[in-house]
């Protein structure tokens, strides 16, 4: 009877462990994503003060786009890039998220 009752306690213990494993790794698995957007916020290019390599390193801005885009200098916000017709909006749409606009 000890040996039953033994076997059951420990089938019981492994079901709650094996119910509780994808719970726990779905916790982590949120908290990763919001700590990953934190981090990219300090490697913003400046479009008012970026060199033209650094303006060549954004995804779809070659040397054309690049000179363009100090050539139009100061902006007020980073949607000047598209409402001055500087980018287009599908070049924008990519590095949108990877530029800022600092004033003076």
């Amino acid at each position: 009877m000890k040996l039953s009752f033994t076997r059951v306690i420990l089938a019981l213990v492994t079901a709650l462990a094996l119910a509780a494993a994808p719970q726990a790794a779905k916790k982590t698995d949120t908290k990763a994503p919001s700590a990953a957007k934190a981090t990219p916020a300090t490697d913003l290019i400046d479009i008012n003060s970026a060199s033209a390599d650094q303006l060549e390193s954004l995804p779809g801005v070659g040397k054309a786009y690049s000179a363009k885009i100090i050539a139009n200098r100061p902006y007020k916000g980073k949607n000047e890039l598209v409402t001055k017709k500087v980018v287009p909006a599908a070049t924008y749409a990519k590095i949108k998220d990877q530029v800022i606009a600092k004033q003076k």
